[in-house]
């Protein structure tokens, strides 16, 4: 006999933001990081978060319900700590910490998603434009606090699929490699520290370069990696054996994106390599949730952007010369395109 319907799917999703919102609450008041390796009581969190006492136990035990926490014994004498992921991800003491994406989510996507409908009806971004008039990243640029909260949340979320491409992808047929949109220098540093033998130039806008400088000296690679100042639709891309690009075509509209693909090209001797990191689609567009949820994400953000499948890249890739792609998996919803001149 058949099982009838189940609605829980549905519920699940559908009330979704309340678990999301309690875990970005939860990061923007630093909870994660005031549990740093320690065991503590819920009235000692409700002193150091300034809690409310209505809040603390629904707070705290609905995280623990979720996964996020650990507790030791009940009601007031019970105590709270962080599980392995929220240690390793969400600590802000943690060299793996990713939650700079979601703190910016928290600050900035959650509201703007408010409006997907209306993004679904119109085609227009959802977020700062409609307030200021400006595009985003005119926006974004113009506040150097705001430049850096991105470049660091970009720079967490990065971090492992950075790493696994120095891992996977053969680097010793290759001497040089130029990051195009490099930010504060991330994959340039892991690559030349997975690679001695690689020279690298992380290339971004002249607002940018002290940043990745900072990140570069600090990782003690300033003879092998440099930071170059440019704008990749006006100025010629730096030459390379090896051109990167880390999520930045999925920000761009189809011709925006034949544009970079087309300067990469141009700029790779004969032999070279483009390779882009992107939440690759699934070519059947059914299996890889999250790179469809980036793109309506992007149509929230840009209106004309979106994200792509290995499919469609292949195929841009073909029109300019490439001869053959190649997509790697990195991790979670994450590929490396692979693109041989």
């Amino acid at each position: 006999m058949s099982q009838p319907p189940d609605p829980s799917q549905i519920m699940q999703v559908g009330m979704g933001f309340w678990a999301s919102k309690t875990l970005l609450s939860a990061v923007e008041l630093e909870l994660f990081t005031h549990l740093d390796g320690e065991a503590l009581r819920g009235g000692e969190l409700q002193d150091r978060l300034r809690l409310h006492p209505r809040a603390t136990y629904d707070f705290l035990d609905a995280l623990v319900a979720l996964g996020f926490l650990e507790r030791d014994g009940e009601g007031s004498d019970a105590r709270y700590r962080n599980t392995a992921e929220t240690a390793a991800f969400l600590d802000k003491q943690s060299p793996t910490y990713i939650g700079g994406i979601l703190e910016m989510s928290n600050a900035r996507l959650y509201r703007f998603w408010g409006d997907l409908t209306e993004a679904l009806k119109t085609g227009a971004p959802q977020n700062e434009v409609k307030h200021s008039g400006k595009p985003m990243f005119e926006e974004l640029y113009s506040d150097p606090a705001k430049l850096e909260q991105f470049m660091r949340a970009m720079q967490g979320i990065s971090l492992g699929n950075l790493h696994a491409l120095a891992e996977k992808f053969d680097f010793s047929r290759y001497e040089t490699v130029c990051d195009i949109g490099g930010a504060t220098g991330q994959l340039c540093t892991i690559l030349a520290t997975h690679h001695p033998h690689l020279r690298c130039t992380s290339f971004d806008l002249p607002v940018v370069a002290p940043i990745a400088e900072r990140t570069i000296a600090a990782a003690g690679l300033s003879d092998r990696v440099a930071a170059a100042s440019g704008d990749f639709f006006e100025d010629p891309l730096p030459s390379a054996d090896v051109i990167t690009m880390g999520l930045i075509l999925h920000d761009w509209n189809l011709e925006r994106k034949k544009q970079l693909i087309g300067a990469a090209y141009e700029a790779l001797a004969e032999g070279g390599v483009f390779i882009i990191i992107e939440n690759l689609i699934d070519d059947a567009r059914c299996e890889n949730a999250f790179g469809l949820l980036m793109s309506l994400n992007m149509l929230i953000e840009f209106g004309d952007a979106f994200d792509f499948t290995g499919a469609d890249l292949r195929q841009w890739c073909a029109e300019v010369g490439f001869r053959s792609v190649e997509v790697i998996p990195l991790g979670g919803p994450t590929s490396a395109g692979v693109a041989y001149k």
